[in-house]
């Protein structure tokens, strides 16, 4: 099989897909960067969420274009990256958490494939259960394997951003049963789902929201604790890949009606 990483705020390569000649894929939505090289037996394709230096911001990532590219590529299974604020402060920064449910608090992104305007016609993705079981598992035992912990399961919000949310929004978010905000997670997850392909995130919790500490939530502190935590993601990253098999039958893969 062939796998995908979608690599998030200081996640910029993994193995031999670090030094990997960077290759263009031209879809119908835009254009992708993609790195690809074999690791622990797999054949696996690298894309930077924010693109080259980080350069894109999270509501302008062309997530369309680089879900389109992984599925030109063939890709079967997604395993991606977030870095997300905690909204319980039970959840520390440091935490590795494998998400599995979402909240869409966005506002202006391209949301889906299925617009209407082509053949396919108006079609409704089912995300009862948004992230794939099977490459959860993966993570989870991949963490485990690596001497980590990774939490089974916790709800995701993802806001609009760029800016970080008010202390009031952390409140409601955490009423409305998230454990956790980050800025990328959706539409990507959905439109992984509308292609067909099985997708699921490694979240690394880099701060506390808004009002939950002392500190105001920062660009600088989110990147400080991926650079300590980052060799850990990517040994849970590799472990995890070590781990993938075909998952032909995998509801995840099933035609949307």
């Amino acid at each position: 099989m062939r796998l995908a990483i979608i690599g998030g705020t200081g996640v910029y390569g993994l193995a031999d897909a670090r030094d990997a000649d960077p290759k263009h894929i031209v879809t119908g939505y835009g254009e992708a960067q993609v790195r690809r090289a074999a690791i622990a037996g797999h054949e696996v394709v690298f894309l930077e969420r924010h693109g080259a230096g980080h350069r894109i911001p999270p509501h302008r990532v062309d997530y369309r274009a680089n879900i389109a590219a992984l599925k030109a590529l063939d890709c079967t299974a997604v395993i991606a990256t977030n870095a997300v604020g905690s909204l319980r402060r039970d959840l520390l920064p440091g935490t590795l958490v494998a998400a599995d449910q979402f909240l869409d608090f966005t506002k202006s992104r391209p949301l889906t494939f299925f617009d209407g305007d082509d053949e396919q016609g108006v079609k409704h993705a089912d995300v009862t259960e948004p992230y794939c079981p099977s490459v959860r598992r993966w993570l989870i035992a991949g963490a485990s394997e690596v001497g980590e912990t990774c939490v089974d399961g916790g709800t995701y919000l993802c806001a609009e951003g760029p800016r970080f949310e008010t202390a009031a929004e952390i409140r409601l978010f955490a009423q409305w049963g998230a454990d956790m905000v980050g800025m990328t997670g959706v539409p990507e997850v959905v439109l992984a789902r509308e292609v067909g392909l099985c997708y699921a995130t490694l979240c690394l919790v880099t701060n506390l929201g808004a009002g939950l500490s002392d500190e105001h939530p920062s660009h600088r502190e989110v990147t400080e604790l991926m650079d300590r935590r980052l060799q850990v993601v990517e040994a849970v990253l590799l472990a995890a890949v070590s781990r993938a098999e075909d998952l032909p039958h995998c509801s995840c893969r099933k035609p949307i009606a």
